[in-house]
Formats: structure tokens, sequence, C-alpha cells
């Protein structure tokens, strides 16, 4: 069983000015797909930090437990905000400098969300070359749906307790210490840089506020609201597909409503 669309829906691609019979944009309508509007990206990295600030203003000037829920639910989708900038950077499409595109990606974007933006190039590109392929890094959070009630169930109990999110990080602050990997100094530096940015982070918290203000609104639910999102979004891009050259078989296209659209797939990040 799978949810692959029958083959009679595809719409058959002659070719035009646009669209070329392999179903790759014509080089005049790439250049334009291709253009980056550096103001607009570098105005939603700036309001992005302007919204998580101001949540976490409002969430201790009301004092509220419901505002305090709020704002650990809308955290997420701050890192949802953050990763879904650094995935355009990965593609060097958010500055057309590339040592701006690079240095947003890593210190403004990913390092913030704990993301090495190097490595997640590397391993994005594998995505997009074949996806459900041999080296495909997300395929664990797609792969073999539909899947029973129950073990789907128990995929987002671990992800929403933090099981899944914890291990991933303690992974990651065990490797920097790591001394039998020579042949991953480069890893091991970005990710002492990434722990290096998060104790500031921690310390700028503790000066200014509060130390749980960094622990209850921006780690945890990075490693708990955030991981839910990601794998709900990854199933709803590839989930009971399965590998094909036709990449209408490998990914699926969504409408989404309003909410979604605020809060799973923030700037557009929908329309995969």
């Amino acid at each position: 069983m799978n949810m692959v669309p029958d083959s009679a829906v595809f719409i058959e691609i002659g070719g035009d000015d646009k669209i070329l019979s392999n179903g790759h944009p014509a080089s005049q309508w790439r250049t334009e797909l291709r253009h980056i509007p550096n103001l607009r990206n570098a105005i939603s990295i700036a309001s992005i930090y302007v919204q998580t600030v101001g949540i976490i203003w409002t969430a201790l000037a009301l004092r509220n437990p419901i505002t305090y829920v709020i704002a650990f639910l809308l955290m997420g989708r701050a890192h949802a905000q953050l990763l879904a900038l650094m995935h355009e950077s990965v593609h060097r499409l958010l500055f057309r400098k590339r040592k701006l595109n690079d240095f947003a990606g890593r210190w403004l974007l990913g390092y913030m969300s704990f993301v090495n933006t190097d490595g997640y190039r590397y391993v994005h590109m594998a995505h997009h070359r074949e996806e459900f392929g041999p080296n495909e890094p997300d395929i664990p959070l797609y792969a073999n749906y539909p899947i029973t009630r129950a073990s789907f169930w128990r995929k987002m109990r671990r992800d929403g307790l933090g099981s899944t999110g914890f291990r991933m990080l303690r992974g990651q602050f065990v490797s920097v210490f790591n001394k039998k990997l020579p042949d991953q100094n480069v890893q091991q530096n970005t990710q002492r840089k990434i722990f290096a940015l998060h104790t500031v982070l921690l310390i700028l918290s503790v000066i200014f506020v509060n130390p749980w203000v960094y622990a209850m609104l921006w780690l945890l639910p990075y490693i708990t609201v955030w991981r839910v999102m990601n794998r709900l979004r990854s199933i709803a891009e590839h989930g009971g597909l399965r590998a094909d050259s036709d990449r209408r078989v490998t990914t699926h296209s969504v409408k989404q409503h309003l909410f979604s659209s605020f809060y799973f797939v923030p700037f557009n990040l929908g329309w995969h």
C-alpha cells in the first residue's frame, strides 16, 4: 500500500517557453526563479529575531501559565523559521554574495538551532539527487509509510517528550570531545562553534533575565516541539511515496491552510 498518485492524473509535459520536456525550467525562467532578493531576505532574518525577542518579552511580562505554553510552542516555530532560511542559504539563494550567504546561514540561522550548516549542505544535496535513494539522509523520517497508528504515536511520543532530540544533541556534544576522530576535525570545530554560541546565549539569559529562559524557551522547544514539527513536515513531503525519476512520485504537493503556513511551513516552505 502506498500513496503514489495514479499516473493518469499527471499532466504530460510537452515543453514550452518556461518548462522543458524533461520538467526543468528553461534558462530564462530559471534565471528569474533564482533571482535573490537581498533586502527581503535580510528583513526576513531580522523578523525572526524580532518575533523571538517579542514572544519571550511578552511571556515574561505577563507571567501567565497559558502565555508560557503559547511562547513554548511558538519557539518551535522560531526554530522552523531559522532552518527554513538556512535551507535557502544551503542552496546559495539567501544572499548574492557567497561569503555573506554562508555567514548568515551558519551564525545567524543554522548554529542557532544546533545545525552544522555545511554538513547539512552535503547531506541535503544527496537528498535532492535521489529521494528514497541509498544515500538519502532523511529517509528515517518518512520511510515505510503508511505505518500503523501505534507505530506513528510511538514516534510522536519519542519526539514530543524529547527522547529523539536529547539523544541527537548528546551525540553532538560528545563528538566535541571525541579524540578518536582525527579525520573529523572540521566537524568537531563546527560543533565547538555551535556550543560556544549557545554558551553565550545562556550567559546572556543569566545576565539579563533568568537561566530558565534559555532552557525552557529555546533549548527545550528545540528538542521537543521542533522535532515533532520536523517529522510531520517530512511525512507530508514524502510519506507513502517511493523512489522514482519522476519527482511527482517521490514528493507530495500539499495545500496548506493558514495555520500550517504560519506554524509548520513558514516562508512558503510548503512549496516543496
